[in-house]
């Protein structure tokens, strides 16, 4: 064994034959003694530091080949003065190069060291690749770049699926495009070439088919689902109103609203869009495909139709890619999810965090400190004395009797602020516009519009009911629309013919329930 030691340690000492290959081997010998020595406290537990994958397999495997490499440039340039045989015997002893059955010492050692470093690098690149398919690898890689992304991953609904599940996808040539385009991402931080914030969306994001739909498909979605929407008014007591929605988030089968026979059916359609044997395809009006150009829908009973914006189509194409309509048209942000300031502050008061029956002008004032303007660094300290000062200078008995509810109020805030903007990134307020429904941007009225019309001049399908019939519309009871219409009210003839659309009863009564009140407006602009 001492015998064995001894050699390696001249074998060492033989290959350091002048200053670039000693640098060689110092290089290559501490890079991989302190890849084993980390790799051993990771197992052991003793380490747990997401950076520390970011040092094992991509920097210290990065220098054991840069080692290696050095070695034998070292003794290239060696041998330009010197003749390579006298100093390998100088260097290792005419021992080490005597033949033997094998071969002599120094090859035999030479292609040991040889399979090792294979191995080595082998093993360290299987490392290497599962360690960058694992989230923590994406976020914090380029933590400046992708902090905003990460933080929101972090409490999203799929903050238990990786990153590379939805944006490299399964097989071979799924991984390579997403290794290369790796490296243009590595290139643009290491000399400062992205945009900030980061656009979107992101054009080589794979096929919903290949990844959403691994878990998701269409067909899996059937009858209605109710969602109530609870915003706050800016009065004095925070008033909730109330809009309630019957989502029809069913596939449906030839097109909206149609069973199988063409007639009309209550069933959901949502998921229709991309039901199997339906197929929509659309060319965007700009990169963030927030206009539509024209969209081309054929469907499973053979039919076609084309819709074309009034708006665009005069205007030349920008040689932007046609698309198949897929899972993140509507659902864009399904993981990486940014709240706008007023959505924010409705879900503190609903959970709690912001106490609307203590605090007067609950809503109102946590808005405004949440939306105020603060230098890099100073939003914390800012929405604590804007949100603390009103209550001081206004509502000093609130104040006295409260610290602890304004205490739990201001953490709420500043932590959905920490959350939502990234001035670094340059992402503020609704930087990251959501498709899902149409209240934070065009989103569904991007193809559901007037201005799309067929080549008979009519217009897409967009009254509201399309998708869903409306219980409520901010109102102070959140199924308001069930309840008999108000005679007396402005609003009685949309109440009623939303009221008759969900519950299926006839219309057309011979008494008119609502002689008072003036013509309904039309649905769809809700």
């Amino acid at each position: 064994m001492s015998r064995t030691v001894s050699w390696i340690l001249r074998f060492l000492h033989g290959l350091a034959a002048n200053t670039l290959s000693s640098a060689g081997v110092v290089i290559t010998t501490s890079s991989f003694l302190a890849f084993v020595f980390l790799e051993i406290l990771r197992l052991a537990g003793l380490i747990t530091n997401a950076y520390l994958g970011l040092v094992t397999y991509l920097a210290l495997p990065a220098l054991f080949i840069l080692g290696l490499l050095l070695i034998p440039l070292g003794w290239w340039l060696l041998g330009r003065r010197t003749p390579a045989a006298g100093k390998i015997e100088e260097r290792f002893g005419r021992d080490a190069t005597e033949p033997g059955r094998l071969g002599s010492k120094l090859f035999l050692t030479i292609a040991a060291f040889t399979l090792l470093n294979l191995l080595f690098l082998g093993a360290g690149s299987v490392r290497m690749l599962g360690f960058m398919d694992e989230p923590v690898f994406c976020g914090t890689a380029c933590h400046s770049v992708m902090n905003p992304e990460w933080t929101a991953y972090q409490s999203s609904p799929h903050a238990r699926v990786r990153c590379v599940d939805c944006h490299v996808g399964q097989g071979p040539e799924a991984a390579l495009d997403a290794k290369l385009n790796g490296i243009w991402q590595m290139i643009s931080v290491t000399f400062d070439l992205y945009e900030r914030p980061i656009p979107t969306p992101v054009h080589n994001l794979r096929p919903a088919r290949e990844t959403c739909e691994q878990c998701h498909w269409p067909e899996a979605f059937y009858g209605d689902r109710i969602k109530r929407i609870v915003h706050y008014s800016m009065d004095r007591d925070s008033t909730p109103r109330y809009t309630t929605l019957s989502l029809k988030v069913g596939p449906g089968k030839f097109g909206p609203g149609k069973t199988n026979d063409g007639r009309d059916s209550k069933q959901g359609h949502i998921h229709w869009h991309v039901a199997s044997g339906n197929l929509v395809r659309y060319e965007p009006g700009d990169p963030s495909r927030l206009s539509v150009r024209w969209v081309e829908v054929r469907r499973a009973d053979g039919t076609f139709e084309r819709y074309t914006n009034r708006r665009l189509s005069s205007v030349h194409g920008h040689g932007l890619e046609v698309r198949v309509m897929d899972c993140v048209d509507c659902h864009n942000r399904a993981t990486h999810i940014y709240e706008g300031p007023e959505d924010a502050v409705d879900r503190l008061i609903r959970e709690g965090a912001i106490n609307r029956k203590v605090l007067p002008f609950a809503k109102r004032q946590a808005l405004a400190a949440l939306t105020g303007e603060y230098a890099p660094g100073d939003a914390a300290t800012g929405i604590d004395l804007d949100f603390r000062a009103y209550y001081r200078g206004n509502q000093p008995g609130t104040a006295a009797a409260s610290d602890t509810v304004i205490d739990k109020a201001v953490s709420a805030l500043q932590s959905v602020y920490t959350r939502n903007v990234h001035e670094n990134m340059n992402v503020t307020w609704n930087a990251y516009p959501n498709h899902l429904g149409h209240r934070n941007g065009p989103g569904c009225f991007r193809c559901h519009s007037e201005y799309l019309v067929n080549k008979q001049g009519r217009a897409m399908p967009h009254d509201c009911t399309l998708c869903h019939s409306m219980l409520a519309y901010d109102s102070n009871d959140p199924f308001e629309f069930l309840s008999p219409p108000d005679p007396e009210s402005p609003d009685c003839k949309m109440h009623l013919y939303l009221n008759q659309e969900f519950t299926g009863h006839a219309r057309g009564s011979s008494r008119d329930p609502c002689p008072m009140s003036r013509k309904a407006s039309n649905t769809g602009g809700k």
